[in-house]
């Protein structure tokens, strides 16, 4: 099913285990896990009957059994930890957001290109069987023009501010950690927006607990994106095109079933996924793919250039609204 490619996952917290558990169910080569807990990494490595541990991220990317590292560490650091393996010369797939900023997006996509290894996002979500098949029902033209994109992603999470996600130094907050599936959603269809509307509400500690977005295009289409970490919504989304529309069930970015429905409420197909654990191994797949073809620049799904720019808009984003994370100037 892959190509080959042995995989060492930098980090061992609760994404970390969701990726891993994908990849041993579709039977990917994991290597090596690396904490900065020997104990952790031990730990991770004996759930996933994984062969080795390491105490160190330095140890992992060091290690010559390892070609492509996953970094599954909080926002901040996944610039320093993507570089690290670059650095090694290991492939890497690195957590969504791409990073904390498009600075550091920049300087993570430059190092992997004067490198020669492939850095890519892992926005699975992309590479889901339902979503690959939304882009050929658009490029079909069976919605005809397609106008405008809807599409929330909401959660009802812990309010302690201690809690990751409310904490500004660990770069919690709504929009990074939730919003970014719709931002990314609105790239993919319409590519980088020309103007950006944002409101948002924060939370006691500074963290953005629920921003709403509009972005324009210069050919009049509009993208409608909510997320919030107080609040639990419908997480559907829907694609409007001036002949039919794409309605994608709850959870949207997860593997899930949609309809296409024409004007007059005759639904012109119906899709329904099939997929063993969560489908964040098809991104894993792709990945070994493009090594094996040498498309170092991350391919026509995503490619690295892409996150950089979605990186830029989630800066908009901030700049609009007045988030700052501590350190930046």
């Amino acid at each position: 099913m892959t190509d080959g490619l042995r995989w060492g996952i930098l980090a061992t917290g609760g994404i970390a285990r969701l990726f891993t558990n994908d990849l041993r169910l579709n039977g990917f080569d994991v290597r090596a896990a690396g904490s900065r807990s020997l104990e952790s990494a031990e730990s991770f490595a004996s759930d996933f009957d994984i062969p080795t541990a390491y105490g160190s991220y330095d140890e992992l990317v060091a290690d010559p059994d390892v070609d492509v590292v996953y970094v599954a560490t909080p926002h901040p650091w996944h610039a320093e930890t993507a570089l690290l393996a670059i650095e090694a010369g290991k492939h890497v797939l690195v957590e969504k957001p791409f990073t904390l900023t498009q600075g550091e997006a920049r300087m993570v996509a430059d190092a992997a290109r004067e490198r020669g290894v492939l850095v890519l996002e892992a926005m699975w979500t992309r590479y889901l069987p339902h979503m690959v098949r939304i882009r050929e029902i658009i490029e079909a033209g069976t919605l005809g023009d397609v106008r405008s994109l809807i599409a929330d992603h909401t959660q009802k999470l812990p309010d302690d501010p201690a809690h990751r996600l409310n904490a500004l130094e660990l770069g919690g907050g709504a929009l990074l950690d939730l919003g970014i599936y719709p931002v990314s959603f609105a790239w993919d269809l319409f590519g980088d927006p020309t103007s950006i509307q944002s409101t948002a509400v924060f939370r006691s500690t500074g963290a953005d607990a629920q921003v709403a977005v509009q972005f324009g295009y210069e050919d009049g289409r509009i993208a409608s994106t909510f997320s919030a970490s107080d609040v639990k919504g419908p997480n559907s989304a829907t694609v409007l095109g001036t002949d039919a529309r794409i309605d994608i069930d709850p959870v949207w970015y997860s593997a899930t079933s949609f309809r296409v429905v024409a004007h007059d409420g005759h639904v012109l197909e119906e899709f329904r996924s099939d997929v063993d654990g969560r489908g964040m191994h098809f991104q894993a797949a792709a990945l070994e793919r493009l090594v094996a073809e040498g498309r170092l620049d991350g391919g026509d799904v995503l490619s690295t250039e892409e996150s950089v720019g979605i990186m830029g808009t989630l800066d908009r984003i901030r700049a609009e609204i007045g988030l700052r994370y501590p350190g930046e100037d």
